[in-house]
């Protein structure tokens, strides 16, 4: 697919490569080059006024060209694989190429405007939404409101799985279960309970969106913001916590499980918890004025979190979707993210987008992170399945660097 490049990012021009230049740099013919595309290897973006002619993400056609030039040694083949490298698993969840994002085939742009995250999860999980949210709530388990009191203040992304843990069982999502006609709604169980564990409450039937704005106050414009980050942040491909859950999935573990594991990886702060970075970040630019604020920081080496994603040259399309609907509404997000731009040229990430929804709407700190994880939670429970369907247990093999055994006296 071949998109159009925006003239408000004509700046970025550099950053790319003419079809001579990526062919020469790749040293193949054109014709290779274009059946790289085809593949989903690199992106194409069309010029505005020449259709015909095509540019090419120059970083993206270095790392093929280094994956070439390595060819199939072991070592190097291993280290690029789990760098941003070449795909490692297949996968008929989740497509991000040529800066755009789809679930099974619908493109987020369009689900963002309207699905709920019900929607998108019965999307992703091959099933009715029916039966994967019926009318009836799950139960937890008893030790979780005896739980509650020792997590009132803590951060959710230690709280989350401390109380997922409490609240639910293996057995409802155990695998042997898959066949089951019921399994369904244990997997939409799983994310009531997850949501319920994050506002620390029972469980409910009403839309998983709607709880979240109860709880916070918000009116039906609130929620439906809420709405769309959730579906925003469903599904990313094989990020890191996604791989984690199909790990666990892989050894027969229950989805329960898979999820934990999930949270877990998304509480680091090169993944999920980058929101709180951001946090930390607008926080110290306090009220002083921005643009030397922020050259004073990168003057300093410190760099500004929530910026740029290698799978998006031009710009996170979640974010630029989320922001579009909030910015208009929060001059001081819209002036910071200008001056950002006008900086270092990069765009905000997801993470970014995700606080300035929480400072938009006034939710409590950490709310960021806690609508990354209950969204990405469907996603896990999707990767979790699709892996437990392929039936194959995840063990790469190491590349050993240590020293070599020290041979019989």
């Amino acid at each position: 697919m071949i998109i159009s490049i925006n003239p408000m990012v004509s700046a970025l021009v550099s950053q790319y490569l003419s079809s001579n230049e990526a062919a020469a740099l790749l040293g193949v013919s054109r014709q290779t080059l274009y059946a790289y595309v085809s593949r989903g290897l690199i992106a194409a973006q069309s010029v505005d006024d020449d259709p015909r002619r095509s540019l090419y993400p120059r970083d993206a056609v270095q790392r093929l060209a280094e994956a070439r030039r390595r060819g199939r040694r072991p070592k190097e083949v291993a280290r690029s694989a789990l760098d941003w490298g070449v795909p490692a698993l297949e996968s008929a969840i989740t497509l991000v190429r040529n800066g755009r994002l789809s679930y099974r085939g619908r493109d987020i742009e369009a689900l963002a405007g309207e699905a709920s995250l019900e929607d998108v999860a019965a999307l992703l999980w091959g099933c009715r939404r029916e039966e994967a949210f019926p009318d009836i709530a799950p139960a937890m388990l008893p030790g979780y409101a005896a739980l509650l009191p020792f997590y009132r203040d803590t951060p959710p992304t230690e709280a989350l799985p401390a109380l997922l843990l409490a609240a639910a069982d293996d057995g409802d999502t155990a695998q042997w279960r898959r066949k089951n006609a019921d399994f369904s709604a244990s997997c939409g169980g799983l994310v009531r309970q997850l949501f319920a564990a994050a506002q620390q409450t029972e469980p409910s039937s009403e839309p998983l969106h709607r709880q979240l704005a109860q709880s916070w106050g918000l009116d039906d414009d609130g929620a439906d913001l809420l709405r769309m980050a959730l579906v925003l942040c469903a599904d990313h491909e094989m990020n890191a916590s996604t791989f984690t859950a199909r790990c666990i999935a892989s050894t027969g573990a229950s989805l329960r499980a898979a999820v934990l594991g999930g949270l877990g990886a998304l509480s680091g702060s090169r993944h999920g918890a980058m929101t709180t970075r951001v946090e930390s970040f607008w926080r110290g630019l306090g009220d002083a004025p921005l643009r030397p604020a922020l050259q004073q920081r990168l003057a300093s080496g410190e760099d500004i979190p929530g910026l740029g994603h290698p799978l998006y040259p031009l710009g996170d399309i979640r974010a630029r979707i989320l922001l579009e609907r909030v910015l208009p509404r929060f001059p001081e997000a819209h002036a910071l993210i200008a001056e950002v731009r006008a900086l270092t040229g990069q765009e905000p990430s997801i993470d970014f987008a995700l606080v300035v929804l929480r400072r938009h709407l006034r939710l409590p700190e950490g709310a960021a992170f806690t609508l990354f994880a209950l969204g990405r939670s469907v996603g896990w429970i999707a990767h979790a399945l699709e892996q437990a369907e392929q039936g194959q247990l995840i063990r790469p093999r190491a590349v050993y660097t240590g020293p070599e055994p020290l041979a019989d006296a």
